[in-house]
């Protein structure tokens, strides 16, 4: 009889350890994805934009930043978490944008995009 009931507190343990870690990484993840460290804005021509992932689909661009014509451009690779947003870029496809983003560090997976560089808005530059 009391061989039973140590198994049944160490199994309560074990479920218990586990409830509390999957709500340990739940509460992280929540909170890696509404704080943002920072906020800010890029702008330059749209490379490519495309849906990728196994599992987790997510919207994954490309941005060549040029500051001075004739210059290597620098790439500012980022996520797209909203579909209307992507349709949005994506409309805008060869014209020079402005990428309005957050920055949201130790995100747990790239279940949520593969960049910590979110894109919240976009404005076409004429």
């Amino acid at each position: 009889m009391e061989l039973e009931t140590d198994k049944s507190r160490v199994g309560l343990w074990i479920v218990g350890f586990f409830l509390a870690a999957a709500l340990l990484f739940a509460g992280y993840t929540w909170v890696s994805l509404t704080w943002s460290y920072a906020k800010g804005e890029r702008a330059g021509y749209l490379q490519k934009l495309s849906k990728k992932g196994w599992v987790c689909k997510t919207w994954e661009g490309e941005l060549a930043m040029v500051a001075v014509p004739g210059s290597m451009p620098e790439k500012f690779y980022f996520s797209v978490r909203n579909d209307a947003v992507a349709a949005q870029i994506n409309q805008a496809m060869g014209r020079r944008m402005v990428l309005y983003y957050e920055q949201h560090v130790g995100v747990p997976t790239s279940c949520f995009g593969e960049t910590e560089y979110f894109v919240k808005s976009m404005k076409a530059i004429e």
